[in-house]
């Protein structure tokens, strides 16, 4: 071909790339995917979305956020950061992240946010194929198949893992508890996570003593979970995670101790244990039986207990005989002056302590839901028709002042409706009975008394080919959760919103302890045959 015919042939025509099979289907794959999964996690993700519609609700029916007594406190610490006397600084601290912000409607969203992260947590933890607590997953044809733990059983099914999720997602009183401002919901949050995280078979021991460090400082019932969680450590045969997660979560104590003693020339976290204590103890001491010495004495109600007022009011109340005392009400010598004397009632009426401890946990579990321990605190816990009041008598005006420099603004709550009378019909008739608490609380150790029945008849006496565990799965959240409400009434007293942070963990154990005992499909084990089709 000569030089001219291709001239006039013009610009060859570029070679197309070679063709890449399935290309095309890639994307169709993707969605086929995320389609598959979406099926399979319908109903959680149905109670998610339902879940985040009430939030967003609360939102709009009660702008920006609605307040609480303690929530003045909070904000005063945002902007005097010093330790306070009865209430750890963390959740002003979380507070203080938000501020740039300077919108409570923000804060009103994170924690919402902090709620249906709860929610997913649950649920994730109850449906991992593989139980996080066995350890690392085995490649195909290694190990034996027969040296599985128990416990290493089928998940559950969808619908009941998010059943467990469903009280944290759409339970009334837990929306309205994430839009106050208190601490309770990143307490839950940062507590959920610790036990999560506590179950699983990888080495995460610091970063649960962190979580728990911060929990403990957020509220300070946190301080027992740090040694229930170590506890289960140690006797589930994990000795240096326990030393590990104790030295992550006391350091991080140490310091906010040390940043306390600096500020009062005290030692704790808190100076107000013994006041709280004392308040207690008020439903039931009686100065004829324990003979106090002359400096106790002032502490005493001539009142008999049945006609006295609930225990908070022994803290907060201008006749209280605490507060009657000179100084403020949680100065060292007035708390330690209160600690002896609640020390002193409980070691002379132990059975009567008992029994007043008793009564409060009782509150926790019967079906309805009475007004305690009076009406005004019980309102902060319900969505109100109209615009609360200004603050009552906990709140100084100095937190109001702090309140209008967080919101560049003023500061209360417009009821907006008709989002707010939705909320207020839906709070009405949507919540978890306290009765229903106490049976998700039993079924755990139910379940387990009678699985390790009937593994016993099955074995007939011969060695179980299933390596069993040491403590149940369960075993975790179930003891944290009974902590959670336990602890309240034997130190302070019951209260609704001290109840809501520990059902995720009572839900958590139940869905844990349903897990059937048949294994799942194994990996090609040594009993196998490798031509058998699983």
């Amino acid at each position: 071909m000569t030089d001219e015919s291709v001239r006039d042939a013009g610009p060859t025509t570029p070679p197309r790339p070679p063709r890449v099979r399935g290309a095309r289907r890639a994307p169709r794959r993707v969605v086929a995917g995320a389609a598959a999964r979406a099926r399979r996690h319908a109903w959680f993700l149905g109670l998610l979305a339902a879940g985040a519609a009430l939030r967003v609700l609360a939102m709009l029916g009660y702008r920006p956020v609605l307040w609480f007594p303690d929530s003045y406190t909070y904000i005063v610490t945002v902007f005097h950061p010093r330790p306070d006397l009865v209430r750890p600084a963390g959740y002003s601290a979380f507070l203080r992240l938000l501020e740039p912000f300077h919108s409570f409607a923000v804060v009103a969203a994170a924690q919402h946010l902090l709620g249906l992260a709860t929610g997913v947590l649950v649920y994730v933890a109850a449906r991992r194929a593989v139980p996080w607590w066995s350890g690392r997953r085995r490649r195909a044809g290694s190990g034996r198949a027969g040296t599985r733990r128990a416990g290493s059983g089928r998940p559950v099914p969808p619908w009941a893992a998010a059943l467990a999720a469903a009280p944290v997602l759409l339970d009334a009183y837990q929306v309205e508890l994430e839009h106050l401002l208190v601490s309770d919901t990143l307490f839950m949050f940062l507590l959920v996570t610790a036990v999560v995280l506590a179950l699983g078979g990888r080495r995460r021991a610091v970063a649960i003593g962190l979580l728990l460090a911060a929990a403990t400082l957020t509220r300070t019932v946190g301080q027992p979970l740090i040694v229930v969680v170590a506890v289960w450590f140690v006797l589930d045969g994990r000795l240096r995670r326990a030393a590990v997660l104790l030295a992550a979560a006391l350091i991080p104590l140490a310091a906010y101790g040390a940043w306390f003693h600096g500020t009062y020339q005290r030692t704790g976290l808190v100076g107000a244990n013994g006041a709280f204590l004392y308040a207690r103890t008020m439903s039931f001491a009686d100065c004829a039986r324990m003979d106090p010495p002359a400096d106790l004495r002032v502490l005493c109600d001539p009142r008999p207990p049945e006609r006295r007022p609930p225990s908070q009011e022994y803290l907060w109340a201008a006749d209280s005989p605490l507060v009657e005392l000179p100084g403020i009400t949680f100065t060292k010598a007035n708390d330690d002056l209160a600690a002896r004397f609640a020390t002193l009632a409980i070691r002379s009426q132990p059975l009567d302590y008992a029994a007043s401890v008793l009564s409060e946990l009782g509150r926790t579990f019967v079906w309805g839901r009475p007004v305690y321990p009076d009406q005004e605190i019980y309102g902060y816990y319900e969505f109100p028709a109209v615009s609360p009041p200004p603050p009552g008598r906990w709140a100084a005006q100095l937190g109001v002042e702090m309140g209008r420099r967080y919101e560049r603004g003023p500061i209360g709550t417009e009821v907006a409706e008709p989002y707010a009378g939705w909320m207020r019909a839906y709070q009405g008739v949507a919540r978890l009975p306290g009765t229903v608490v106490l049976v998700i609380l039993l079924a755990p150790p139910v379940a387990g008394a009678v699985r390790v029945l009937r593994r016993r008849r099955a074995a007939g006496g011969r060695r179980p080919a299933v390596r069993p565990r040491r403590l149940p799965p369960w075993a975790l959240p179930w003891s944290a959760a009974v902590v959670l409400l336990v602890a309240p009434p034997a130190v302070a007293e019951f209260d609704y919103r001290y109840v809501l942070p520990a059902v995720p963990l009572a839900c958590l154990a139940a869905a844990v302890c349903a897990r059937s005992d048949q294994p799942e499909r194994q990996e090609f084990g040594d009993d196998i045959p490798r031509n058998v089709q699983l």
